[in-house]
C-alpha cells in the first residue's frame, strides 16, 4: 500500500443519496436545476410505460460527482429551522453572482422548490435557503 497515495488510504465519496418518496420526481428536479444527466440505465421509460425506479443515479457533466435517489415508504419531511424534524443533512450550490443567484432562485422555484430563507441582502454572504420536492433543504449562495 502506497501511504503517499490517498486513493490507497481512504475511502472516496461516490454518491450523496437522497431518500424520497418520489424517486423520479426528485431527481427529475436535481437534474434539471443542476444539469446533470442519468447514469446510463437510469433514465425515465423511452415509451411513457410504469416507472418503478427506486434507486437513480445522476451526475454532472464530466461524470465526476454523483447524486443518488432511494425510494422509500415513508418520509417525514424536516421541519427544519423550526419543528422537531431536523434537516439532517443539506447540500451547499454555489455561483458566481448575485444576479446568478437570483436566476437561480426563479428557476429552483418554477421547478417546485419551496423558499425557506431569504439572505440575498446579507452583505457577507447572499444566499437563499430552499426544501426540494421531497423536503430537503438545500441552499444556493454567491461564492
Amino acid at each position: 500500500m502506497d501511504i503517499a497515495d490517498p486513493q490507497t488510504v481512504f475511502p472516496k465519496i461516490v454518491a450523496t443519496v437522497l431518500d424520497t418518496t418520489d424517486a423520479r420526481r426528485l431527481a427529475e428536479f436535481y437534474r434539471e436545476l443542476l444539469g446533470y444527466s442519468y447514469f446510463p440505465g437510469d433514465e425515465p421509460p423511452a415509451d411513457s410505460g410504469p416507472d418503478d425506479a427506486d434507486w437513480l443515479r445522476l451526475r454532472e457533466p464530466g461524470g465526476a460527482f454523483r447524486l443518488s435517489f432511494q425510494q422509500v415508504e415513508k418520509l417525514d419531511p424536516p421541519t427544519w429551522p423550526e419543528g422537531p424534524v431536523p434537516q439532517q443533512l443539506h447540500l451547499d450550490f454555489a455561483v458566481g453572482s448575485a444576479a446568478e443567484l437570483q436566476r437561480q432562485k426563479a428557476r429552483a422555484l418554477e421547478l417546485g422548490a419551496t423558499l425557506l430563507r431569504d439572505r440575498f441582502d446579507d452583505p457577507d454572504e447572499p444566499l437563499f435557503v430552499f426544501a426540494d420536492p421531497a423536503g430537503h433543504p438545500f441552499c444556493i449562495f454567491v461564492g
